[in-house]
């Protein structure tokens, strides 16, 4: 399928890479650049969409990646459906986060760590380009003890599925075509899907799953530091650093220009709506699974899960939810890796694109590959220390999340690098309130990681009401 399209845009990028400037070749479609025809008629918009579906869907699922299977999954065994509403108090932040970013990607063409260090200097550019490297890397490795853990669960050596695995993800991104990843990204999307039939075997009541949607509350006799710890660690699953870097990125290396952003705003709704099922799938079957059994309120891991699920539904959705979390570990694993070889690309001007061939683009492919090989060999040393690099996830999350926020709603206000697509004062006055409260959840996560015995509730409420201690 091929579209013809009329590019007016009325904004001028700074392509780093020539291959981020050409026709659209999507997943399920090509739009020629520089060629013209008007949309007409719905059929012809659903073209254009297929088309540009892609970056929201990829950056969306690839966030529901082995931490937040365990995160989520953490919630329903620890809590039932308590937590559910932190879901859909998240998903407008999601939404302008990433909303910024692909205006950003698709204005300016220009990706989110160059934009750092030409507007805000050599400093700031590195603190968050060196940031988002040791996160990220630390996360590609939670993506592999996640797909060990559903390999142990299904029995199969993780020696041998760490490797496959890990080869699998490099081979997905090296071809030099940029379509071909997007299928595999794409086909990874569909697969994340496998959590629905889970709910379905298991059939939660759906009256307490939309009265703990809608209605905020703390779990019942649960002691709210550790109630306030899991949610900033959904907070944090659900909004990582790393997208704001991906989308950006892979919005130009899609060649999505302005014209365009309505349909990549749909594109990100899609995302987040999966994003959002996925975590109400995973809370809503844990709670019904694990409800008064004695493994109620003792999570261990996302393999106990599987293990879990298989006790008390049978074998059929401990094996899907297996599949499923090395489904979202192996796209998490690739959004991520992809997300830090972008960066290094931008801030080094080296050629960094999927439409490029490793022989043709060196350096980024020698990032993306030598995450991916690290972090299985990580998995696969024996006494590797596994829980203090996921803790070490954690912290670093919580340094960098505030500032990148800060950095993409100064970006957002910059008349010279947006022009007329710059923020309205709407969604500044909402962005702000946002990052207030990134600040305090990110004090309160380094808190809590760093010095676990002095972080207690009267800490907590402590820095949420500003620095005053609750009365006694």
């Amino acid at each position: 399928m091929t579209l013809h399209v009329n590019l007016k845009d009325g904004a001028k990028s700074a392509a780093l890479d020539e291959a981020h400037v050409g026709h659209i070749h999507g997943a399920l479609g090509t739009i020629l650049h520089g060629d013209h025809g008007p949309r007409i008629g719905w059929k012809h918009r659903f073209q254009t969409l297929l088309a540009i579906l892609g970056p929201g869907l990829i950056v969306m699922v690839g966030d529901n990646d082995a931490g937040a299977f365990g995160t989520y999954t953490q919630a329903g065994q620890n809590y039932g459906t308590a937590l559910l509403w932190t879901l859909l108090l998240l998903v407008p932040v999601l939404y302008v986060n990433q909303e910024m970013v692909l205006r950003l990607g698709a204005v300016t063409g220009v990706g989110h760590a160059r934009l750092i260090f030409e507007r805000f200097g050599r400093f700031w550019g590195a603190f968050s380009v060196i940031d988002l490297f040791l996160l990220n890397a630390l996360t590609i490795v939670t993506e592999f003890i996640g797909i060990a853990l559903a390999l142990d669960y299904l029995g199969v050596s993780k020696q041998l599925g760490v490797a496959l695995a890990a080869v699998a993800i490099m081979a997905a991104v090296s071809t030099g075509d940029f379509r071909r990843f997007e299928r595999f990204a794409l086909a990874l999307c569909a697969g994340s899907l496998l959590l629905v039939p889970i709910f379905l075997m298991i059939h939660p009541p759906l009256a307490e799953i939309a009265r703990d949607l809608a209605l905020p509350h703390v779990p019942k006799d649960a002691k709210v530091s550790e109630v306030m710890l899991l949610i900033i660690a959904i907070v944090g699953t659900t909004i990582a650093p790393w997208q704001l870097f991906f989308q950006q990125s892979y919005v130009i290396d899609k060649r999505i220009t302005p014209r365009f952003i309505r349909y990549e705003r749909i594109d990100l709704w899609l995302g987040i709506v999966m994003v959002v099922i996925g975590a109400v799938a995973m809370m809503a079957f844990t709670a019904a699974a694990f409800g008064g059994q004695p493994e109620f309120g003792s999570f261990v891991d996302a393999g106990a899960v599987a293990s879990g699920l298989e006790k008390y539904a049978g074998r059929l959705p401990g094996v899907l939810f297996a599949l499923a979390l090395i489904d979202a570990s192996v796209i998490g694993a690739s959004a991520v890796s992809l997300s830090t070889a972008y960066a290094i690309g931008d801030v080094l001007s080296l050629k960094h694109s999927l439409h490029r061939k490793p022989t043709d683009a060196k350096g980024f492919y020698a990032v993306y590959c030598g995450l991916i090989v690290v972090a299985a060999g990580l998995v696969l040393t024996p006494g590797a220390p596994l829980g203090l690099l996921t803790n070490a996830v954690q912290t670093l999350a919580g340094v960098l999340l505030p500032s990148a926020t800060v950095f993409l709603l100064l970006l957002c206000n910059d008349k010279a690098v947006l022009g007329p697509w710059s923020n309205t004062r709407a969604m500044n006055l909402f962005t702000g309130a946002v990052i207030a409260a990134l600040v305090m959840l990110s004090i309160i996560l380094t808190a809590s990681v760093l010095f676990p015995e002095a972080t207690n509730e009267t800490v907590m409420l402590s820095i949420l009401g500003g620095g005053t201690p609750p009365c006694q």
